[in-house]
This record gives structure tokens, sequence and C-alpha cells, in this order.
């Protein structure tokens, strides 16, 4: 074995047990929170609506923080919530919610008896809505599946041509383009070549170069085209492994302020809107009032009927112009700032009452145990104490303390004790979603 591949495995595991003591050492003080808010719910017990027509409403993507917060706005609104997720994550801490009523597990995302798994769990728990909170692998077979289970109960999620589109990236600029709608100059890549003969003078912007799949490892990297020499670009180029298999996109460059969005929509009327500030590792939400982009997507969504939950990217440069980058069609971790609010169950299945955003009292989302390692090891430290003071944990709810204490002191541990004993690298611990982020990784 080489030695450059010794070393990089025992740095990896360096890392990983210095992780595993980090969380170790901070055990004591979640514990301590966790028991003082299960005293407290004891004490007073929160209360629950207990609507007539309660319905029974399966959840997937059990890891994810946003998956969590469904659950608990269908439980709060009085519906019983059932779960899933893959064997890999059976030990989500969001399985141990008060708002879940049952967990099962389904086989990995797009493997055999995945779709006969979950019909099985909507016939056995009697589901009456299926709502799927997808990671990108898992957005096209729920769509897939929807044929299946919709026979048995609804399924709120885009047609597979439509998340098919939607995921394109140069599909979508070319739907919306076709709409009047601002997007980049965007031109699909399917040979290294195609770069190199492009003429970059048609546009006074750079490009950039983006995976038309989901690349956890490629996605945040922005390197502007043209660059340096030509034989430098090309060996640039050609580390992206662009083929016909595997297309990429050539895009415009547009400089200025980046904002993620959640959209709920039915029948092609908003039904939830959430913006905010994006950034390269989104980990923290807070509403920002964008009129140019909530008409932009209202548009859009109308235009083609949708019905389901997509996730739109966009660029505002200085002078207020907005453009689409991108869309995922699927649930967005924005949805975290609606913890308080009352109407998101009903915005999902029932007629809705205007659109929901988050409530006037609602602060700003955040993970506490990324905010304290950047608060530790990051300049902008008394940035992000303000940013911990003024907003709200994604995860810890004191009627609902479990899964804090679950999620980070079980399951990412779990996680980082298998990649100890099987071997393997990953990039970084993702509270948010749950899992190590991996080269290649869901």
């Amino acid at each position: 074995m080489k030695v450059s591949t010794l070393r990089a495995r025992g740095a990896t595991t360096s890392r990983t047990l210095g992780v595993l003591a980090l969380l170790a050492l901070a055990l004591p003080f979640n514990a301590a929170l966790t028991t003082a808010a299960l005293i407290g719910r004891v004490l007073a017990p929160p209360t629950r609506a207990a609507p007539s027509t309660g319905r029974s409403i399966l959840v997937s993507g059990g890891k994810m923080t946003k998956s969590l917060q469904l659950c608990r706005s269908f439980h709060d609104a009085g519906h019983r919530v059932v779960l899933v997720e893959a064997k890999k994550y059976r030990f989500n801490g969001h399985r141990f919610s008060r708002a879940v009523d049952r967990f099962r597990l389904v086989p990995d995302v797009g493997a055999d008896g995945y779709v006969e798994a979950l019909l099985t769990i909507v016939e056995e728990e009697a589901i009456d809505v299926y709502v799927p909170v997808c990671s990108p692998a898992a957005s096209l077979p729920d769509a897939r599946a929807k044929k299946a289970l919709s026979k048995h109960c609804e399924v709120f999620h885009l047609d597979p041509e439509m998340v098919e589109m939607l995921d394109d990236k140069f599909a979508f600029a070319r739907a919306a383009a076709a709409l009047g709608l601002s997007v980049p100059d965007t031109h699909l890549i399917t040979d290294p070549q195609q770069v190199m003969d492009f003429d970059f003078s048609r546009s006074e912007r750079t490009y950039i170069l983006k995976s038309i799949a989901y690349d956890p490892v490629h996605r945040l990297d922005l390197t502007r085209l043209p660059f340096g020499p030509p034989e430098e670009m090309a060996a640039f180029v050609a580390s992206r492994r662009i083929s016909t298999v595997s297309p990429w996109i050539l895009q415009e460059f547009v400089e200025g302020q980046e904002y993620c969005t959640h959209s709920t929509v039915r029948d092609g009327r908003l039904r939830v809107y959430l913006c905010c500030v994006s950034s390269a590792f989104q980990i923290n939400y807070a509403m920002v009032d964008k009129p140019r982009i909530r008409a932009w997507v209202e548009r859009f969504v109308a235009a083609e009927g949708l019905t389901g939950q997509v996730s739109f990217d966009f660029i505002e440069t200085p002078d207020g112009r907005v453009f689409a980058i991108e869309c995922n069609p699927r649930t967005h971790s924005a949805i975290t700032m609606l913890y308080d609010h009352p109407g998101v169950a009903e915005a999902y299945l029932g007629e809705g009452v205007g659109v929901v955003v988050p409530t006037s009292t609602s602060r700003p989302t955040y993970w506490l145990y990324h905010e304290v390692w950047r608060l530790l090891t990051g300049p902008a430290r008394p940035a992000r104490l303000r940013t911990i003071l003024a907003g709200k944990d994604a995860i810890f709810n004191r009627a609902d303390p479990l899964p804090f204490l679950m999620e980070h002191h079980v399951s990412i541990p779990w996680l980082l004790l298998h990649k100890l004993v099987r071997g393997g690298t990953w990039i970084r611990v993702d509270f948010n979603i749950g899992k190590l982020v991996e080269p290649s990784g869901d």
C-alpha cells in the first residue's frame, strides 16, 4: 500500500476520532439541557390540536432536519405521522421525536424493493398523504413511485417528467427562458472540447461549470472561465470528467447576492414561500423580502401548473435584476423557519389561507453545533455569538427535546464509528442533513 494512501487514512482516522472526542465533551451539556426540557414537558404538557379530519401522513428523509420540522408541523395540527428512512440512517435522532408516531425502514432510494416497501407502509399504516422530503438522489425515484402509491394515497410530489426537467440545469434554464423569465446564458456541455472551443467573448461576464447531476464535491466550485494558459484550463476542464453520460453546463456567472427559496405549491399556486440569503454551506436561514424573486417564482409555478415542493436559487445583481440559476425539485431546509407557524399542515393538506411565510416572531434558524465550531475556530466570533443569541437552533424544541440529544450523540457518532471501522473518507459533518458528506455520497 502506498505511503500517501496510508497517510490519508491516518489523517481521516485522526479527524474522525477528534470529532468523536468533541461530541463526547458536549454530551453532558446536551444531556442536561434535554433533561431539563423533558422535566418541563412533564410539568407543563404541550397542547396539540385535535381536528376531526386528522389524517395519517407519511414523511420520508428521516435523517434531515426539514423532515423533522414537517413532522412537528403535521403532529401539532393533530395528524398522525409515520417517518421513514434507509437502514444506513436507522439511528437518526428524529425518529425519537414525539411528533413521530411510527418509524419505518425502507431500502436505499432507487434500490430493488424501494417502491414495494413504500407501498407496504402506505397500506399497513393506512396512509392518507405521502409527503416526500427528498435528498437529491430521491427526487426522481419518489416521483416514479407516485403512480403506484397514488392508487392508495395522495402523493404530494411532482411527476417524473417535471422532476427530470427541473433537476436538469440546462432544461430548466431553457424552460424558464421560454416563459420570458430571466436566467443566465447557459449551454449544455457533453465534451470537454466544447468548453475549449467556446467563444467566451460573446458575454461581458465570465462563466462557470456545473454538473447537471448532483455532485457533493464540485457543487461549490465557482472557478471562473476562461483563465490562465489554454493547457491549464484544459487540464481543469478534463478533471471534471464531462461526457454524454455525465453532462455539465457552462453558465454565465452573474455577479451579485445569491438567494435560496422554498415553495410549496398546489395547482400552480403558492401555499408556502420562503426566501433567504444563500451561502456555499447553507446552515443559516433568515427570511428576506425580495418581491422580484417572489414574482419570478409565482410566474413559473403558475405557468407550469406545479403541485409539490420546489426550491429555486437566484442571483440579484447590484441594480436589482434577478436571475434564476437552478431549481431543486424538493423541500428546502429553509422550511425550518416555520417552526412556530400554526398553518403549515393546512398549507400542505387543505385549501390553505393565503401564503404561509415565517411569523413576525420567528427567529432565524441555525444548527448550534455548527455555530459553536465556527465560534471557536472562525475569525468573526462576535458575529457568530450574535447569530446564536438572536436565532434558534433548528433541531432543539423544548416540547420535543430528544431529537437534539439523539441526533448529535447517537446518530452522528454512529456514522463516524461506522466510517472508522469500514474506512473511507468524508468531507464534513452536516447536522442539518444528518449525515457525513462524502465523495459521491447521497
